[in-house]
C-alpha cells in the first residue's frame, strides 16, 4: 500500500517511514502542506496506484493542519489519519467534521498507529465495494421507502441524506452509518461492540474512542443532544423526538 506521510520533522519521519517500510508500506514523505497537497494531486500519481492512507501531523510549518486535512477531503477520498497532541474531544470532532478518518493522539504506540492504518484502508475498501454494489438499479418506489422519519429528522437511506424540519445536514460517511444504525430500531440499546462491527466493520478496541467522538458530533450537527442516549456500561440507543 502508498502511504502519505505528512511530517515536517525529517527525525520523526526517518524513524517511522523505515518501520511502515518493513510493514510493507509504500511510503512519500511529505514536510509540509503545500507538499502533501501537491502530492495528492491526480497528475502526481498518473501511472501509480493511488494512496491507500494520509498520515497527517496537524503540527506543520506552513499551514494549519486542518486546513491541510480539509484541501485534501476535496481533492482526494483516500483516508487520512490525523497525527495530533491535542486530546480533547472538541478537537477531534474539529477535524472529524473537516474529512478526516481517524485520529492518533501523541505519544503513540507503533502497533496502534498500525493498526489504525490497517482499520481504515479496510474500511475504505468495504465502503468502496458497497458503493459499487449499490450505485446501479432500484427503483422510485424503492427510494421512497428507504427513508427513516423521526419527528422533525429524516434520513433518506438510498441518497445518504439526512434533514432536520426540512433543512439538510451534512455528515461525513461514518456519521451517517452510525445515525442509520442506530434510526432503524429506536428505542434498542446497541451495544458498542455491536456498533463498531457493523459500522466500522473491526473488532479492535481502540475504535471505541472514534465512536464517542462520532457520537458527540452527531448531537452537535443535528442539534439534538438528547436525540441518541448514552447507555452506561453498553452502548447507545436513539431516542425518537415527538414529531
Amino acid at each position: 500500500m502508498r502511504l502519505l506521510l505528512v511530517e515536517d520533522d525529517d527525525h520523526v519521519a526517518a524513524a517511522l517511514s523505515a518501520i511502515l517500510k518493513k510493514h510493507g508500506f509504500d511510503v512519500t514523505h511529505a514536510r509540509n502542506g503545500e507538499e502533501a497537497l501537491q502530492a495528492v494531486l491526480p497528475a502526481a500519481n498518473a501511472g501509480r496506484a493511488p494512496f491507500g492512507v494520509v498520515l497527517l501531523d496537524l503540527g506543520l510549518p506552513d499551514q494549519d493542519g486542518y486546513q491541510v486535512c480539509g484541501k485534501i477531503r476535496k481533492l482526494t477520498t483516500t483516508p487520512v489519519i490525523m497525527v495530533t497532541a491535542r486530546a480533547d474531544v472538541r478537537s477531534r470532532i474539529h477535524g472529524l467534521n473537516l474529512g478526516a478518518d481517524d485520529y492518533v493522539t501523541k505519544p503513540y504506540d507503533t502497533g496502534e498507529l498500525l493498526a489504525r492504518i490497517h482499520a481504515v484502508s479496510r474500511r475504505s475498501a468495504a465502503a468502496d465495494a458497497d458503493d459499487s454494489a449499490g450505485g446501479t438499479g432500484g427503483s422510485a418506489g424503492t427510494d421512497e421507502a428507504a427513508a427513516l422519519r423521526l419527528g422533525p429528522v429524516t434520513i433518506e437511506l438510498s441518497t445518504r441524506r439526512v434533514s432536520v424540519e426540512g433543512a439538510e445536514v451534512q455528515l461525513t460517511r461514518k456519521e451517517f452509518d452510525l445515525l442509520a444504525l442506530l434510526a432503524q430500531r429506536p428505542g434498542v440499546v446497541f451495544r458498542r461492540e455491536q456498533i463498531i462491527s457493523e459500522v466500522w466493520r473491526t473488532s479492535w478496541e481502540g475504535t471505541g474512542r472514534t465512536l464517542e467522538v462520532h457520537v458527540a458530533s452527531l448531537r452537535a450537527k443535528l442539534r439534538m443532544p438528547a436525540l441518541i442516549e448514552t447507555v452506561r456500561g453498553v452502548g447507545y440507543r436513539l431516542v425518537a423526538p415527538a414529531a
